[in-house]
């Protein structure tokens, strides 16, 4: 059986780990750099991003995720686990993974207020999205591949083992995207 590290930091982990345990996939809450040994992927779950960056660095567990994710650990990643990976911020200048050749835009659709639910394609699929003080990819490199787009927004994108979102595919009860990410990085 397959293991899936769910970042466990901060954020919205327990719903990842719900839709993992629903699909075959034993999930492994991450706290711990030595936990990165036992998986063969990894969720970087929403929440709040500074958080999760600063509490990465405290737990030692930002330069070995990212050396991982380097050498093509399958990721998944939602809404702050895409500001993580992404090697620009807007407005920003602290990083954090850096493995995504993209350019976020935090809270793009606005603040909390903002949230909404709509519908839209992953890749050919219609899901069911929910984006909660969202970012969307303003910039993507040309090897970078988009996967969704709202309002002409890019929502989605994959590069190489890394599949981030805007969205929080975990808080609906459609498995598709994580079914995608475990079928297709996975393997």
């Amino acid at each position: 059986m397959k293991t899936v590290g769910v970042l466990a930091l901060q954020g919205a982990f327990i719903e990842h780990e719900k839709i993992l345990k629903q699909l075959g996939v034993r999930p492994l809450e991450i706290k711990h750099k030595e936990d990165l040994n036992q998986i063969n992927g990894i969720i970087l779950p929403g929440g709040e991003s500074t958080t999760q960056g600063s509490l990465l660095e405290t737990e030692d567990l930002l330069q070995p995720l990212k050396e991982k994710i380097e050498q093509g650990l399958p990721t998944l990643a939602t809404c702050a686990g895409s500001i993580l990976l992404s090697q620009e911020i807007e407005d920003q200048q602290e990083v954090y993974l850096q493995t995504l050749p993209v350019t976020i835009r935090r809270n793009a659709f606005g603040r909390q207020s903002h949230s909404f639910k709509s519908r839209g394609t992953f890749l050919s699929t219609a899901v069911e999205m929910i984006f909660i003080r969202a970012p969307f990819f303003t910039q993507v490199d040309p090897d970078v591949q988009i996967l969704s787009k709202i309002e002409d927004h890019i929502v989605a994108v994959q590069y190489h083992n890394q599949v981030a979102l805007s969205f929080h595919p975990e808080l609906t009860q459609d498995p598709t995207i994580h079914s995608y990410f475990i079928h297709t990085l996975l393997v």
